[in-house]
């Protein structure tokens, strides 16, 4: 029989899993002579079932429909608990059979790297006992109980952690907080964010694989980059280990290539370089790669700060007499990351290469409280946090040491990571009861769990650092311990080593010789730098807030703040997807005698976590602002994402107000769910985007104009290392009419790398004809070319007045154009939809509009520089250019559509967003039948666009085989569902 190729297989198909209470054969017999049916489907009388391998035993039981959906509705109220059915429920068996014939030169290792909790695994009548803690990997070396003829069998019996705890009548923050004392993660004892995970997460949750190497194989190499003279000279370090498994002395060529990605599939080969290496008989060397040197480097930066280079490593090691014996890789960004405390404002700062980066993302938990964790769903869940132009995420304690997949998209689209261990305040010494103040009961295990995750994430560019808790330090040993373990080497101590330009041979170690050594590690996530600093709980707030409340000085007093939270409402599909009927109804509005109300929702958002729009006491309802919501339809597609965008927009713009003055950075809590929840989100756990989401991508934008809510006056952000020279702003203010009754183009202005400057008052509500309600663009733009550098779109009312004016403008009927260039290539589907507003410009003759076109390629117009206008009256709907009633699309070739929506009435095409959707109904009489495709990325949404302006809105998703997707356009004045049909 012919040797396998050296390499990885991923064992992901054909598992099965069964109740072990329900199998009465043993290991080695499910492994020898007894092994289950490859089709369970053929025997419905025997206990096993098709395997979710990765995934976790609640996972494995939905995927076979036998148990309810746990994230619909009150579904996980029907689950039964591990508290109540004891672990033993939860104990299963797992399953598969794998080809791999044994060769005497070979060597095979199964490698696990991820069961939650502990396991014996059996394999070919073999035993091995995998020890507990769910973070940490298993390899086990196979080669000699290999079956002869290939056929392998391999059965594993999972146990749940050992103290799963109960989940007391009252939920709380991590339940019963049992779950501490062991090493896994503690949200699956339930939130106030999240329901409890039955099963725990028991189950081989991460991925399970077989490598075939030859007598030497390669473990852990560690990468690293140091930098001199202003980051123009570089070296690449590496340590690894080489395990020699034969009993005879291998003579090797250790080879290492380092390339770059050109163009397209181009790549150019940097560095290729080989060593010769002796290694004795059946033992383990440790060797350091000679550095090898580079000249200016294309450096990593983060999201917003440039591109996000990554170069391939390949190591490879080749013994006489065999040939390569084993070989790795790895994308490798050439990057420095510093984190101090900046004095001025006690808050923690990021340098990267050099340069401070302000601070703007959001707390990550996981991305499925089940662990489905795929690559499709990591990608598309990074790349969400790009799109919102964010920099980093935390990952949270209470959650998991993220995976490979997660660390590589963050990597590729430039999210720094805050990586923090598994202990949280709540559970771990500081909760109601207060229990487990020395944390897990086995220190030692959770130290290794510890030291395998560092060698495991290390080299990926996008972490940041590391954090020893969430709102808690761990206990004394352990924090001493990662003090040690993670200590900077001393090229990476800011101020030291990397101002004092030393050359390497200085240096004692080789700094990929520690554990990690470049980046820091904090104690607590909200110690040293982090909120005080001191540990006091302050961070949050964690609800509704008036927009212009993050703009103030006495809003937040701290100079980092990595927890702050609001609202997150999911649009009305969703609700419908993920309830049933019942969760349909929306929130009761409870008046209150002191004015305030209540929001009271159903038992259904209630146990979905629901977060209401208002604050007794402290925040009148954002929701009633608008007026009464009619159904859910109203309250969720229409009020609440306007509140939603407001709310999250308001939250960056005012901590970006204070950038580098009194703030660092800040975290939002949380960016989303991993199941249907409906609070602190901004997108859910379908994948459709919240509005939210498009608040935070406008203030998060790296050059920024904005209005200030609490002074209004209108600032411009520049987060960038550039100077921003010969640009202006232009101020227009809309009215409900049509008409435009306030325009202002500014002086030119310059405004200073990494600086927020003040501009000019917005004057218009303190006019004695200033409308109640009104819209306001702003428009940062070059003077040279008329390019738009940043746009802002507001809708605001005047002090004392709400938005219920709004209400009749639904009614409004605005014309609009939409053009539509369609690229299909199998499933993937890409479109540029550009949208017009075909509205008559209601502006005074002196008066020319920068731009009516929004970030679209180059545009012309005069300009009144410094002049303010105002008009009076309403000159809309006297010169509208007359078109068809109703819709016509006109193919103008195969791939582009020309749509035309007739409008009687000009103004403001308010709130328009588009959605995708797959043929079929949009209801169903016993279920609701949600026709949307997800995920799908937009370059924009939930946007408005004045008279006379238009803007390209790039579109891209996959659709499900044979569908005809539908894109359709809805707005706030826009109700009829106009659709390109592709």
């Amino acid at each position: 029989m012919a040797e396998a190729a050296v390499g990885k297989k991923v064992l992901d198909t054909g598992w099965l899993a069964a109740r072990s209470t329900e199998v009465a054969l043993t290991g080695v017999q499910l492994t020898t002579t007894q092994p289950p049916a490859s089709d369970p489907d053929l025997d419905p009388a025997a206990p096993w079932i098709h395997a979710a391998v990765p995934g976790t035993v609640l996972g494995t039981l939905l995927k076979n429909q036998l148990i309810p959906d746990p994230f619909y509705g009150l579904n996980n109220q029907a689950i039964v608990d591990i508290a109540d059915a004891g672990r033993e429920y939860y104990t299963f068996w797992f399953f598969t059979a794998f080809q791999c014939p044994p060769s005497g030169n070979q060597h095979v290792t199964l490698n696990f790297r991820g069961i939650n909790y502990s396991a014996e695994m059996y394999l070919n009548g073999h035993k091995e006992v995998l020890p507990k803690g769910m973070f940490r990997r298993h390899t086990i070396d196979i080669t000699d109980i290999l079956h002869p003829d290939g056929n392998n069998l391999l059965a594993v019996l999972v146990h749940p952690t050992d103290h799963p705890g109960r989940i007391p009548p009252q939920g709380g923050q991590g339940g019963d907080h049992e779950i501490g004392k062991d090493v896994a993660t503690q949200y699956v004892e339930g939130w106030d964010w999240m329901c409890p995970i039955r099963d725990r997460n028991t189950g081989i949750w991460d991925e399970v694989s077989i490598s075939i190497t030859g007598p030497v194989n390669i473990t852990d190499p560690h990468l690293v980059s140091t930098f001199h003279d202003d980051f123009k000279r570089s070296y690449l370090h590496c340590t690894l280990q080489l395990e020699n498994k034969s009993s005879w002395v291998a003579d090797c060529t250790l080879k290492i290539q380092v390339s770059t990605e050109l163009e397209g599939n181009i790549f150019s080969v940097e560095h290729l370089q080989s060593y010769a290496i002796t290694i004795p008989p059946d033992s383990d060397l440790e060797y350091t790669i000679p550095p090898l040197f580079f000249y200016k480097p294309k450096l990593w930066w983060p999201n917003g700060m440039g591109k996000q280079s990554l170069y391939n490593v390949e190591i490879s090691v080749d013994v006489k007499g065999f040939g390569e014996s084993d070989s790795w890789s790895h994308h490798f960004g050439f990057r420095k990351i510093e984190s101090t405390i900046d004095h001025s404002t006690g808050g923690r700062i990021f340098k990267v290469n050099g340069e401070p980066i302000f601070i703007r993302g959001g707390n990550w938990i996981l991305s499925d409280g089940l662990l489905r964790l795929t690559k499709k769903r990591y990608m598309t869940d990074i790349k969400f946090h790009a799109d919102m132009n964010f920099n980093m995420l935390r990952c949270w304690g209470g959650g998991l040491a993220e995976r490979p997949d997660f660390y590589h998209f963050c990597d590729v689209y430039g999210l720094m990571v805050w990586q923090e261990f598994w202990i949280t305040g709540d559970v771990d010494g500081r909760g109601i009861p207060v229990s487990n103040p020395n944390g897990p009961l086995d220190h030692d295990l959770f130290l290794l769990c510890a030291r395998d995750t560092v060698k495991l994430l290390r080299n990926y560019a996008s972490l940041a650092l590391w954090v020893g808790g969430n709102e808690q330090v761990p206990p004394i040993d352990i924090n001493k311990a990662l003090k040690n373990d993670l200590k900077l080497h001393p090229m990476f101590v800011s101020n030291q080593a990397s101002k004092s330009e030393k050359h390497l041979s200085e240096e004692s170690t080789d700094p990929s010789k520690y554990l990690d050594g470049t980046r820091v590690y904090v104690q607590g996530s909200m110690w040293d730098g982090f909120a005080n600093g001191k540990g006091d709980f302050t961070d949050g707030p964690y609800e509704i807030q008036y927009p212009e409340s993050f703009f103030k000085d006495s809003f937040y007093k701290y100079g980092f703040n990595p927890e702050v939270g609001s609202v997150g409402i999911p649009v009305a599909a969703t609700i419908r997807a993920t309830m049933p009927p019942e969760g349909w109804s929306i929130p009761i509005f409870k008046k209150r005698i002191d004015g305030y109300i209540e929001e009271v929702p159903n038992p259904i958002w209630d146990y979905h976590k629901f977060i209401p729009y208002s604050k007794p006491g402290k925040v009148h309802d954002q929701i009633e602002l608008y007026g009464h919501p009619k159904d859910l339809d109203d309250f969720c597609e229409k009020v609440a994402q306007l509140v939603n965008y407001v709310q999250y927009r308001a939250l960056l713009e005012g901590w970006t107000s204070f950038m580098w003055t009194k703030f660092t950075g800040v975290l939002i809590w949380k960016t989303q769910n991993p199941w249907t929840g409906l609070r602190g989100q901004f997108y859910d756990h379908l994948h459709d985007q919240t509005a939210g989401f498009y608040g935070c991508r406008c203030a998060a934008e790296p050059i920024h104009v904005q209005l200030n809510l609490a002074s209004y006056f209108i600032e411009v952000v520049n987060t960038t290392a550039d100077e921003l020279t010969d640009v202006a702003v232009e101020i227009s203010v809309w009215d409900l009419d049509g008409g435009s009754p306030y325009y202002k183009v500014t002086e030119k202005i310059v405004v200073p790398p990494k600086k927020v400057k003040q501009i000019i008052e917005m004057k218009y509500p303190k006019m004695k004809d200033a409308k109640p309600v009104y819209f306001l663009l702003l428009k940062l733009f070059r003077l040279s070319d008329k390019g738009i550098l940043s746009r802002n779109f507001y809708w605001l009312h005047l002090p004392g007045k709400d938005y219920k004016l709004l209400e009749e403008y639904q009614q409004k009927s605005i014309p609009l154009r939409v053009y539509s260039e369609i690229s299909v290539s199998g499933i993937r589907h890409k479109l540029k939809m550009t949208v017009e507003n075909k509205s008559k410009k209601s502006l005074t003759k002196s008066v020319h509009p920068v731009s009516t076109i929004d970030l679209v390629g180059d545009v012309s117009g005069s300009h009144d520089i410094g002049k303010e206008t105002t008009q009076e009256g309403n000159e809309s709907g006297s010169l509208w250019r007359k078109i068809r009633s109703g819709l016509s699309i006109a193919r103008s070739n195969d791939n582009s559509r020309t749509l035309e929506v007739n409008g009687t009435d000009s103004g403001v095409a308010f709130f328009l967003h588009f959605s995708v959707h797959a043929s079929g109904s949009a209801t169903a009489k016993e279920k609701y039948n949600d026709t949307r495709i997800l995920p799908v990325h937009y370059s924009d949404n939930y946007f408005s666009l004045t008279p006379g302006e238009k803007t390209a809105i790039d579109i891209s998703f996959e659709a499900p085989p044979g569908s005809s997707p539908r894109v359709v356009l809805r707005g706030w004045n826009h109700h009829l569902d106009h659709a390109v049909v592709i």
